[in-house]
């Protein structure tokens, strides 16, 4: 795919969607952090049915460290892996309050420092809650990347690698929630719904559906 080709779909996701946003309900850097931490392999929607409530009474790191890792495990049971991902939590708060004085770090290093935050996490928190020009590859990323051609590759890595090499500059700070988005809704895994999408025709996609 050329670079002309790349403008032109971004150009186009943005025309369709001007203001992009991660679908995950926050307030606070700390509470993005926390939402994103829980959202792996697990549902946005069935992630902020559970913070909801949970913030209500501990959306801070000093809060939720109060709350302790049973207290904290029921309000996510929902959510899967949820006692790992309450013991990550508690972890990470406490880590939170010792080294960065109850702050969510604008910094990768120390972001992956912290229980439970991989490189996506790290990504997520970077680009949402501090405007980095990062972009974290999920699913919706790799198959709508590999699928259209944008940014073929094979691993999240090499996706990741590439999107940061071909997105144009004016684009890679949305880009994120764009393709997330793009991936979620219209160029979905087993039946994507080329009918109605804005790039079809810049989409090297060969068995697009009619």
């Amino acid at each position: 795919m050329n670079a002309t080709k790349r403008y032109e779909i971004f150009r186009r996701l943005r025309e369709h969607t001007p203001k992009p946003a991660t679908e995950l309900e926050y307030r606070t850097p700390f509470e993005l952090l926390i939402a994103v931490l829980l959202s792996a392999q697990a549902t946005d929607v069935s992630v902020n049915k559970a913070t909801r409530p949970l913030y209500a009474v501990a959306n801070t790191p000093a809060a939720m460290l109060a709350l302790g890792e049973e207290s904290l495990a029921d309000y996510i049971k929902t959510i899967g892996l949820f006692r790992t991902k309450a013991k990550n939590v508690i972890a990470t708060c406490r880590l939170l309050l010792e080294k960065h004085g109850g702050e969510v770090p604008d910094d990768r290093a120390a972001l992956e420092a912290l229980p439970g935050v991989g490189r996506k996490t790290a990504n997520v928190v970077l680009n949402t809650a501090f405007g980095h020009p990062t972009i974290a590859v999920d699913t919706h990323i790799f198959r709508v990347s590999n699928r259209t051609r944008l940014a073929p590759g094979k691993d999240v890595r090499e996706v990741e690698d590439k999107l940061l090499r071909y997105v144009p500059a004016e684009f890679k700070v949305d880009a994120h929630h764009w393709l997330i988005l793009h991936g979620r809704y219209v160029c979905k895994a087993r039946k994507p719904e080329c009918h109605r999408c804005v790039i079809a025709d810049l989409c090297e996609y060969p068995a697009k559906t009619v």
